[in-house]
């Protein structure tokens, strides 16, 4: 609420006698002497000073009877101590504003102190002004800003992370998992093989490209296969049925010796069928027997 000071800047009576006439307290003749005259007893510019002076509420020293003195509610300053705690604006002439806490606050100060501040540049955000309120704080439309890039985020989507806020594309760069084989952030979705993020369009084939989620896939040296890609073009051939081995289904064993591999199904021995794995066996050429049928061979 804005005020004017009561009376004015004043200073108390000062004036000159012929008469003779003494000073209330130190019984000085005030003859030819300024004086002030202070609840109906006459003093002098010395004992005032000394006894009756108000003391100012901005510097706490008297107001002495040479100083123009202003008062409001029972409170007193000097004429150049009275300004707005804010700006620092002589309010000696001025409308004014009295905080409860006893602050004095010129009226552009006090309509800014009363009003909604911007939580980025701490100035008032005037009614009808383009704004943005978020968690009931406000700020100026060109302060809403993304914590990265700075730029003002006005109708885009937005994220925050603790108390600092940013624009989508800020925020995906910066705290979005990245694809194990782009690089580029996950924004969405999104797949997780062997305790690594991908996105669904790159998790493909090595070879033929097709989508891999969802379907049965294996790897080879860091690439991912479909089935039909991995026996056609990386699974080794078994030595015994020349078939791929995949390590899917029914041919999960596998056994190798020299270079060679076998389903564990197909490591028979030639003549009598005899499973060899796990077993003692005898290579005859191309072919695996069993230490019996290899005597009869």
């Amino acid at each position: 609420m804005a005020y004017r000071h009561s009376g004015g800047p004043r200073s108390y009576l000062t004036s000159t006698m012929t008469d003779r006439f003494d000073c209330y307290y130190c019984r000085d003749n005030l003859h030819g002497k300024k004086y002030v005259k202070k609840d109906e007893k006459h003093v002098c510019t010395k004992c005032f000073d000394k006894l009756c002076a108000n003391t100012c509420a901005e510097c706490k020293r008297p107001i002495g009877a040479d100083s123009k003195e202003l008062h409001h509610k029972n409170r007193h300053w000097h004429e150049d101590c009275f300004r707005c705690v804010k700006c620092y604006k002589p309010l000696a002439s001025e409308p004014f504003n009295a905080r409860d806490d006893g602050k004095i606050m010129c009226g552009k100060c006090g309509s800014r102190e009363d009003g909604n501040r911007c939580q980025a540049c701490y100035k008032v955000v005037l009614p009808g002004s383009q704004n943005v309120e978020y968690k009931n704080k406000m700020w100026h439309e060109e302060c809403f800003t993304c914590f990265e890039c700075k730029q003002p985020i006005r109708t885009q989507s937005f994220l925050t992370k603790g108390e600092d806020i940013y624009c989508a594309p800020c925020h995906d760069k910066k705290f979005a998992k990245k694809c194990f084989h782009c690089k580029q952030p996950i924004t969405s979705g999104g797949i997780s093989y062997q305790d690594q993020p991908w996105h669904s369009e790159c998790f493909v084939c090595k070879t033929c490209h097709k989508g891999l989620a969802g379907a049965r896939f294996t790897s080879h040296e860091n690439d991912v296969y479909c089935v039909d890609c991995f026996k056609t073009d990386v699974a080794k051939k078994c030595h015994g049925c020349k078939n791929p081995i995949t390590g899917f289904g029914h041919g999960t064993n596998v056994v190798n010796y020299e270079g060679f591999s076998w389903h564990e199904y197909c490591f028979n021995c030639k003549k009598c069928c005899l499973s060899l794995a796990n077993k003692r066996f005898v290579i005859n050429g191309e072919n695996i027997h069993c230490p019996d049928c290899a005597k009869k061979v």
